[in-house]
């Protein structure tokens, strides 16, 4: 069964920083785009960055402070979130896609089931 568990999320003060992991298993992780997500409480959710093979793609709210990077040896994508501010509070989910970054959310085939950041002081 094909599977992304995401990890690291937690309470972090304003200022701080974090980095989300995205495991995958039952598949191979470097055939596949991994695209990062959030949502906000009471919000849509919203793409922040995806990775394919060595590129980063930048979603809708990607420009700033994420980092990507993946682990193919680890079956494990990363998201480097620095400078966190309160409006970074959110579910934060990974998903993958086969081969490119798509352009339509739909088109990711897998889904994990989110990691909760909180930014608050």
């Amino acid at each position: 069964q094909s599977q992304l568990v995401e990890s690291g999320g937690g309470l972090v003060q304003p200022g701080g920083s974090l980095k989300l992991s995205c495991k995958a298993s039952g598949f191979a992780l470097n055939y596949y785009a991994i695209g990062w997500f959030r949502q906000a409480p009471g919000k849509v959710r919203e793409g922040v960055l995806c990775l394919e093979w060595q590129k980063a793609v930048d979603l809708d709210s990607g420009k700033g402070h994420f980092v990507v990077s993946r682990d193919n040896a680890k079956s494990t994508a990363y998201l480097q979130i620095e400078n966190l501010e309160p409006e970074d509070t959110g579910v934060y989910y990974c998903a993958a896609r086969l081969n490119a970054c798509p352009s339509n959310d739909n088109e990711y085939h897998i889904w994990g089931q989110g990691t909760q950041v909180t930014v608050s002081s």
